[in-house]
């Protein structure tokens, strides 16, 4: 975006207006993400409405967000634990499930809705200008309430099975960064595709449920040979699940390979995911 600055009024006369140009990106590396920050209030409407849309008009509210892991956990301790009897790194099922269902539940909500943000704006995006970066951004934020709720039934949870939190608790935050970057970074890539292929929306439903399995979510990944343990962490939810597992509670070793890969294939996707999005902002509102 560029402007062009009139001289100072002369006395006596009107201002000739200012006027501003407004250019798609001219380069590959031409991100203009100071304009995000410049646009901040709007990225704030954006997770307000959201949340709004994401409750308004419910039956129970906020506790659809706990039914739906608290369900999956039974269902995961009955089969996978009481009958296949997984390893469960010496925790209580329960808590071993609950505790990863936390983080993939926020990532497969952001997950959906980044992929479909650009194509649910349409009308919004062929009228007015904005970053286009602000909208997968505002659905990647907008799920952390949904994990703050299942996140203080977590702590409920480990603190009625006498788990008391160390001084593992202290990665929590990189941690929900890293889930945080992962659902943006791949929302990134699917919101693009969506805006350009239609049916890349009903192929979501499918990669959440193909990904969930792929990752340590109903067992751990210590089931993984030693030596494929860093193929394994190319999938970035995986040490982000075992790593949330490990600060929650404290039991087990730290997931240093596997949290050190996938932290870099976060970064992989994140920086190209930006680079994909800002090459198609140009054409986006042609396509939507």
């Amino acid at each position: 975006m560029a402007s062009a600055l009139p001289h100072p009024p002369i006395p006596g006369h009107l201002a000739s207006p200012t006027k501003v140009r407004i250019e798609p990106p001219a380069g590959w590396f031409e991100l203009r993400l100071g304009e995000v920050w410049q646009y901040r209030e709007l990225l704030y409407f954006f997770i307000l409405r959201d949340i709004k849309i994401r409750y308004k008009q419910t039956a129970i509210g906020v506790l659809w967000v706990i039914l739906q892991p608290l369900l999956t956990m039974l269902v995961f301790t009955l089969f996978f634990g009481r009958l296949a009897k997984l390893p469960s790194q010496g925790l209580p099922y329960p808590v071993f499930y609950f505790a990863a269902l936390v983080p993939w539940g926020y990532f497969a909500y952001a997950l959906q809705m980044t992929t479909n943000v650009v194509v649910d704006n349409q009308r919004l995006i062929t009228k007015v200008y904005f970053p286009r970066l602000i909208l997968p951004i505002s659905s990647a934020l907008s799920g952390l309430v949904d994990f703050a709720i299942g996140f203080v039934v977590l702590t409920i949870f480990t603190l009625a099975y006498h788990i008391r939190p160390t001084i593992a608790a202290l990665w929590l935050p990189v941690l929900l960064l890293l889930a945080i970057f992962t659902a943006l970074g791949v929302g990134l890539w699917l919101s693009a595709l969506n805006a350009l292929y239609r049916d890349v929306k009903y192929v979501i439903p499918f990669l959440v449920q193909f990904w969930m399995f792929a990752s340590p979510v109903a067992y751990p990944s210590s089931l993984v040979p030693e030596r494929w343990r860093w193929l394994y962490g190319l999938n970035p939810m995986a040490g982000v699940i075992d790593g949330f597992r490990w600060a929650i509670t404290g039991r087990g070793n730290p997931p240093g390979l596997l949290l050190l890969v996938s932290a870099i294939m976060v970064a992989v996707v994140v920086v190209g995911g930006l680079f994909f999005f800002q090459r198609l902002e140009g054409t986006v509102a042609d396509r939507v």
